[in-house]
């Protein structure tokens, strides 16, 4: 049933206090709040080996040569099969006229880029934009730029050539989206705001502070592809991690807290959920996800849960990682552990469910391929806690 909700109702719920809103202006639109669901989905690594220079990926790149191995298994034996599922996850939701599903969410890393030339990064890049058409979603599918899609000869190329016109195609489709000329982009859809942010170009964050500036939305999502927070074994792997890049993080964390943000995010292939506070009281949500998929049956490994567990040891869950850095990534969390109130990380590979109504963020959390449910979130209880 629709919400009859309507702009009166919504000032006096204002005015009484009864809704935390937690935005930066005094009023929210109250237009177009009817709820809505999207699937989220993780890192990717689309591949193939045709789409490689193997003789140049083996000679100057062999670990990259055996994850492409793997990626490309992924890629024929699980890949359709979670798309399959993503489909009927969309096509079961847009059968409640209070779930309809208007769009999908890839956090980024589409693709495994390092092709070794030009044409056949522009081979990858069409290949995986065919895979996606084929598959009928029967929604846009929409992403964030990640450092696969740009590495390797001619990857950035690509990149501009082939998957920014897809993206405006798929903007298109989104009722009065503008269309993008960049990586980073926004749009808003039933009183959210959706931020795509370049983690790899500087001109995203003074980028990020205008769009920000003006909004209206009730809430808000960041949708970037390395953690704003650090999390697991690779605590060096976020945004703005460089000795030189305090301001512009501090920056970051400041915005992203003062808006009451909800991050997604990917790039270290681990489940992760977490609050990152600010001493002025701001606070924001992270949450990371994978969906490179090993197998079709996978089980949780590693699960680290509570703020307890939010320590130098996390790099142990990983004890193979550069082991040469472990003081070094130990130390990062000695910072930001002061500033963390909520944790749970695990190596468990999916997708999830994100519910967005006028009052509330949830998100379902699914293992692996199937519709196994693995975590239900309240993310606005727990901003709010």
């Amino acid at each position: 049933m629709k919400s009859t909700f309507n702009r009166r109702d919504f000032v006096k719920t204002l005015l009484s206090g009864a809704a935390s809103l937690s935005l930066p202006c005094p009023l929210a639109r109250a237009a177009s709040l009817d709820p809505f669901s999207f699937v989220l989905l993780g890192d990717l690594h689309f591949d193939k080996l045709a789409h490689h220079d193997i003789p140049w990926l083996q000679q100057d790149k062999p670990d990259d040569f055996r994850q492409v191995q793997n990626y490309s298994r992924i890629t024929g034996e699980i890949l359709p099969r979670l798309f399959a599922t993503v489909r009927q996850t969309i096509s079961d939701l847009s059968l409640s006229a209070d779930s309809a599903v208007p769009f999908v969410i890839q956090v980024g890393d589409f693709v495994e880029g390092l092709c070794g030339r030009l044409e056949l990064a522009l081979q990858q890049n069409r290949e995986a934009i065919d895979f996606v058409r084929q598959i009928r979603l029967g929604v846009p599918f929409l992403f964030t730029k990640g450092n696969h899609d740009i590495t390797g000869e001619g990857a950035v190329e690509a990149f501009k050539e082939v998957f920014q016109p897809f993206l405006r195609d798929q903007m298109a489709l989104l009722k009065n989206a503008p269309r993008p000329e960049t990586a980073f982009y926004y749009f808003e859809h039933g009183g959210a705001l959706f931020c795509f942010f370049d983690a790899y170009d500087p001109q995203s964050l003074a980028w990020l502070e205008g769009v920000l500036s003006k909004r209206t939305a009730r809430h808000c999502f960041i949708i970037v592809h390395p953690p704003i927070v650090p999390y697991g074994a690779r605590s060096t792997w976020h945004v703005f991690s460089a000795a030189g890049q305090k301001v512009q993080r501090d920056r970051l964390l400041e915005l992203l807290a003062r808006h009451h943000a909800f991050v997604l995010s990917g790039h270290i292939h681990k489940y992760n959920r977490l609050i990152r506070t600010m001493p002025n009281g701001g606070r924001f949500f992270q949450l990371g996800l994978s969906s490179i998929i090993y197998a079709p049956e996978v089980q949780p490994t590693h699960l680290l849960s509570g703020v307890a567990e939010y320590t130098p040891d996390q790099v142990e869950v990983e004890p193979g990682f550069s082991p040469a850095t472990e003081q070094e990534r130990r130390a990062v969390y000695e910072t930001e552990a002061l500033f963390v109130k909520e944790f749970e990380y695990a190596d468990l590979p999916g997708y999830a469910v994100i519910n967005v109504n006028r009052a509330s963020v949830t998100a379902k959390v699914y293992s692996g391929i199937t519709r196994r449910l693995w975590r239900t979130l309240d993310l606005t209880r727990l901003l709010e806690t």
